[in-house]
C-alpha cells in the first residue's frame, strides 16, 4: 500500500488512468456513431484496473445471444477483442459447439469456469497512444475482420 500510495502521490498514474478512460469512452462514442446499426453496450465498464471493455455486436449476434467485446487489459497493457455469451449457460453452449467443430481462427479460451469470454484475440499488442487515429483505426479494422470470420462460421452452422 506504500508503493500505491507514493505512485498516487505523484500523480501520473491517474493522469493516465483518465487519458485511457477518455480514449475508451471515445472509442465507444465512435464506433457507436459510425456503426448505428450495431448493439453498443449503454456505458464503459471501468473494471478495477484488470480490464476495462465495452460490447460492440451485429444484430446478428444478439439474435444467438452472443455479444461482441472490444478490452483493455491493464497489466498486460493490450487490446483484445473478445465473443461472450449473454450469460453462462450460452457461453458454455459456443465454446462447446467450437471446440468440438476444430475451428482455430481464433483462441478459444481453455474452459467456460471462470472465463468471461469464449474466443479473445489481440487487436494491439503494444498500443502506441501517440497517435490515437492509428490506433482507433486498428482497433477498428481488426474488430470487424473478428466479427466477419466468427460471423462466417456461425453462418454455416
Amino acid at each position: 500500500m506504500g508503493e500505491y500510495r507514493q505512485l498516487l502521490e505523484q500523480g501520473a498514474l491517474q493522469q493516465a488512468y483518465r487519458g485511457l478512460m477518455d480514449y475508451m469512452m471515445g472509442l465507444r462514442t465512435y464506433f457507436k456513431n459510425k456503426y448505428p446499426e450495431y448493439v453498443i453496450s449503454g456505458s464503459l465498464y471501468f473494471g478495477t484496473m484488470d480490464m476495462t471493455y465495452f460490447s460492440f455486436s451485429p444484430q446478428s449476434f444478439k439474435q444467438r445471444n452472443l455479444k461482441i467485446a472490444i478490452v483493455f487489459l491493464h497489466e498486460a497493457f493490450r487490446f483484445e477483442v473478445w465473443l461472450a455469451g449473454y450469460n453462462k449457460q450460452i457461453q458454455a453452449q459456443y465454446w462447446k459447439m467450437l471446440k468440438e467443430s476444430g475451428w482455430n481462427k481464433y483462441q478459444l479460451v481453455p474452459a467456460t469456469q471462470g472465463a468471461d469470454s469464449i474466443l479473445e484475440h489481440v487487436l494491439v499488442g503494444d498500443p502506441d497512444f501517440r497517435d490515437l487515429d492509428v490506433l482507433t483505426a486498428q482497433i477498428e479494422t481488426g474488430t470487424l475482420k473478428f466479427i466477419e470470420d466468427v460471423e462466417s462460421f456461425l453462418s454455416g452452422r
